[in-house]
């Protein structure tokens, strides 16, 4: 076996998450997978790079060596990836358009449209929890486009080169067991929820969940997350009657879900379509936008909870949104 970049950003996970259990979450490994490959490394290499403890994973002296080089390298090895990756963009045709999205009803219609301004190349996808990673993907030339998303107050902070156009903004509604004493309701009060148990995807570079808590405390109200899960597994617990949860306005309803707006619109979540300015969709990005947002009306079109919300209110998100 030979020392590949991979193992050294592998050894840089440990270091940084202070435990193979963590590193191997950010990694998204088993962790009885990492441990062995860590063995594998240090055989390489030639020595222990972590003292195993109970309070987690700390560097050895020769560990601390390894680690200084690694760090040094990391970044030139990232820097060239990307400048690679932007040369091959501009050198001809592109056989593979990569997008990424996170949790949002715009890479459908993205896709399909990408498949027709470029019916040659082939078109791969991928989800992702947090809108940095994205960016950053786009950055260094891993993405050629994202969807992306950000709150009042937590903008997305932009990457040099990288364009962060808005798409549209929505108010954040709530979704509820189908069962629930407020379900019947048009819409629901903070005050209402005050005293209910949260379910809640897992904090993230976004900063979403910090602005969730932030308004609930600023209204005088405390957001108590007790089930920290996300995708089917929130859905599961919100219509099983043990937690409520926010969503986007667009969110489609399913059987023993409901969805109601929140009086007063206290939250908001703006879409942003994420592309390189050296990148071979540069020149498409008006047009992708207006696709994406062609996508999101598609998407309140399907939402008779928002078109009803959207007859009674002529509100306008917050002026830090543009």
């Amino acid at each position: 076996m030979e020392l590949e970049i991979r193992h050294l950003r592998i050894i840089c996970a440990i270091a940084e998450g202070g435990s193979l259990t963590r590193a191997a979450a950010a990694l998204r490994l088993t962790q009885p997978g990492l441990s062995a490959q860590l063995r594998r490394i240090e055989a390489l290499l030639g020595g222990p790079l972590f003292d195993r403890r109970p309070s987690g994973a700390v560097p050895t002296a020769f560990g601390e060596v390894v680690l200084a080089r690694a760090r040094a390298i990391l970044p030139t090895v990232d820097d060239l990836l990307g400048t690679s990756a932007l040369a091959a963009w501009t050198g001809g045709p592109v056989p593979h358009l990569r997008l990424g999205s996170v949790n949002a009803p715009l890479l459908g219609g993205l896709i399909t449209a990408l498949k027709a301004h470029h019916p040659e190349a082939r078109v791969v996808s991928r989800g992702q929890g947090s809108s940095v990673p994205l960016i950053d993907d786009v950055a260094n030339g891993r993405l050629h486009v994202a969807v992306v998303g950000d709150s009042p107050g937590y903008e997305l902070t932009p990457r040099p080169g990288v364009t962060l156009h808005p798409v549209a903004t929505e108010p954040v509604f709530v979704a509820l067991p189908a069962a629930h004493r407020l379900a019947e309701r048009d819409e629901v009060t903070l005050d209402e929820l005050a005293d209910e148990e949260w379910a809640s995807p897992h904090p993230d570079d976004d900063r979403t969940r910090e602005y969730w808590s932030t308004t609930f405390l600023l209204t005088g109200h405390r957001m108590r997350t007790v089930h920290e899960v996300e995708g089917r597994l929130l859905l599961e617990v919100v219509r099983s009657g043990h937690a409520v949860s926010l969503c986007q306005a667009t969110f489609d309803e399913v059987p023993g879900i409901a969805v109601r707006p929140i009086a007063g619109n206290p939250l908001w979540y703006r879409h942003l379509l994420a592309w390189h300015r050296a990148g071979p969709l540069a020149h498409l990005g008006p047009a992708l936008v207006q696709h994406a947002r062609d996508a999101q009306r598609a998407a309140v079109g399907r939402s008779p909870v928002y078109l009803h919300w959207l007859r009674d209110h002529r509100s306008e998100p917050p002026s830090s949104q543009p």
